[in-house]
């Protein structure tokens, strides 16, 4: 990095300039510690000199306590797994026994940590790839006899929990998936009860796949979440995680408390394996007014093998699209109907028009998410091709995303 001086207009400044996303711009973090930018046609620099961001890197030699479980943190990017460098204003991963120690000692006293950078990425740019990148590095660690905490962007996590349930196998230990909604610097940062809360939850012997956020606004416990029966409900509340359709696993509090919802799952007696028969030609649409049958063509016509239908109400699109539906059926591909409704099920026997889809040949998918909709056609048509194989897996409950209970035959 460079240490420059900005000339503008009668203005001189001094500071280090800093990465900036837009090239037009320059960006100035000044002796004080604030950040300054200008528009690089405006002003004139003069280096002044070379920054060195002095480090030293110390490996520290993990605590190993045998009463204690062994729990992995498997780093993906994300707000939870960054810290930010006052000296120069960049974010940067903070992920080696060190910096975790310094951010969140106590989970230190709740297992043996190791922690293992897999992904360090914006959430959004999350893909299939990654996804098996992350199922990999899991079932190598599981195999190890560790816990597993992923520590994950929220923005698609409850898409990447979701994949992960339909496709980590024979689980016998946690794996919990947790992020951040404040970044670690802001006082009301979240970051440090979610990772307190998953090591802890990582502790049980609840052997699937969960999210665990905060449960209120406030610090007091968070909630674990079926991997399959959660989502994103709001875009910076610090509870914005919640169960849909059905209620939590358990509430995990910050004193390290836990109280169980539900009775923990049977273990397997086989060993865990990650399941990479994947097909990637999946899409998700949303139904609305004016759509038109274009969008379905297109979709068939450039060779996609499942369509996720986000349909209105009950299950639903608009007739303008049936003849469109019933051509890609004809043609091999599946087509699975969900509801745009965030609570309840689809039920396409009550009004006419689900009745005509049910004819045409979409199979109805209960009280399914989309998301969880779509990650599962991704498993279901990894595995076969068969229409009345598809048809009954993915109406099968396989990963706890169908409430067995209410299921609409």
């Amino acid at each position: 990095m460079k240490r420059v001086k900005v000339r503008k207009g009668n203005n001189v400044y001094e500071g280090i300039e800093i990465p900036s996303v837009d090239k037009k711009y320059l960006v100035l973090k000044l002796d004080n510690g604030y950040n300054i930018a200008f528009r690089r046609n405006e002003i004139n620099v003069d280096i002044i000199g070379e920054f060195e961001k002095k480090s030293k890197k110390t490996e520290k030699k993990i605590r190993y306590r045998k009463e204690l479980r062994d729990v992995s943190i498997i780093g993906t990017g994300g707000t939870i797994a960054s810290k930010i460098d006052y000296t120069t204003g960049a974010v940067y991963p903070a992920f080696s026994p060190e910096e975790l120690e310094k951010m969140v000692p106590e989970i230190f006293e709740l297992a043996n940590i190791y922690p293992r950078e897999v992904l360090q990425i914006l959430s959004e740019n999350m893909n299939i790839e990654r996804w098996k990148k992350i199922g990999n590095a899991v079932i190598e660690e599981i195999n190890k006899g560790r816990s597993i905490v992923i520590a994950h962007g929220t923005d698609t996590m409850h898409y990447t929990a979701s994949f992960l349930s339909f496709t980590l196998k024979n689980l016998n230990l946690p794996v919990v998936l947790t992020g951040s909604q404040r970044s670690s610097d802001r006082p009301s940062s979240d970051s440090r009860m979610n990772l307190f809360c998953s090591v802890k939850f990582a502790t049980t012997d609840y052997n699937r796949v969960v999210i665990c956020m905060h449960g209120t606004m406030d610090d007091t416990f968070c909630y674990v979440h079926k991997g399959v029966k959660v989502r994103k409900n709001h875009t910076s509340r610090r509870d914005a995680f919640q169960s849909v359709n059905t209620k939590p696993v358990a509430k995990v509090y910050y004193n390290g408390e836990i109280d169980f919802f539900e009775d923990l799952p049977e273990k397997h007696k086989e060993k865990a394996y990650f399941d990479d028969k994947i097909e990637e030609k999946i899409f998700l649409l949303k139904v609305f007014p004016n759509i038109t049958h274009e969008i379905l063509d297109f979709l068939i016509d450039q060779k996609y093998r499942g369509i996720v239908l986000e349909g209105t109400g009950l299950g639903h699109t608009p007739s303008i699209l049936y003849n469109t539906i019933k051509r890609g059926i004809d043609e091999g591909v599946t087509f699975c109907m969900t509801s745009q409704c965030i609570n309840g099920r689809v039920n396409m026997n009550v009004y006419q028009t689900g009745r005509k889809l049910l004819e045409i040949g979409v199979i109805p998918c209960e009280d399914m998410l989309p998301e969880v909709c779509y990650t599962k056609m991704m498993h279901v048509l990894g595995h076969t091709r068969e229409s009345d194989e598809i048809r009954k897996l993915m109406r099968k409950n396989i990963a706890g995303e169908i409430m067995e209970d209410t299921v609409i035959l």
